[in-house]
């Protein structure tokens, strides 16, 4: 056995559901480099080079992700709004001008 071999970084296989290979991605994102990473990525898939496999990979987890809390936002039942808003007049009310003693009945549709 090699001493270059011993000293390598281990190889494993990305796991898209594991924090830190996707914190070590973007990280190699961020630099364009490995040298970050304390492991070497293999691609499972032969006809793709590893960034391919790894961004394929990311994009369906985040696309995922994202339509899976989609679905269990919709069924959530809303709360009910209620029939009256605060503010809004929408009837004719009598309003008293300060300058005369005379009402004026006004209406005040929103």
């Amino acid at each position: 056995m090699s001493i270059l071999f011993r000293g390598s970084r281990p190889i494993v296989s990305f796991d898209v559901d594991n924090p830190e290979h996707r914190r070590w991605y973007s990280e190699f994102v961020k630099y364009r480099t490995w040298g970050r990473c304390p492991v070497r990525f293999m691609a499972e898939a032969l006809d793709q080079d590893l960034v391919s496999f790894i961004n394929d990979k990311m994009l369906a987890y985040y696309i995922n992700q994202e339509f899976d809390n989609a679905k269990n936002k919709t069924k959530i039942k809303a709360k009910p709004k209620s029939q009256s808003t605060s503010g809004v007049v929408r009837t004719k009310q009598p309003v008293q001008a300060k300058s005369s003693k005379k009402q004026v009945t006004v209406s005040t549709q929103a």
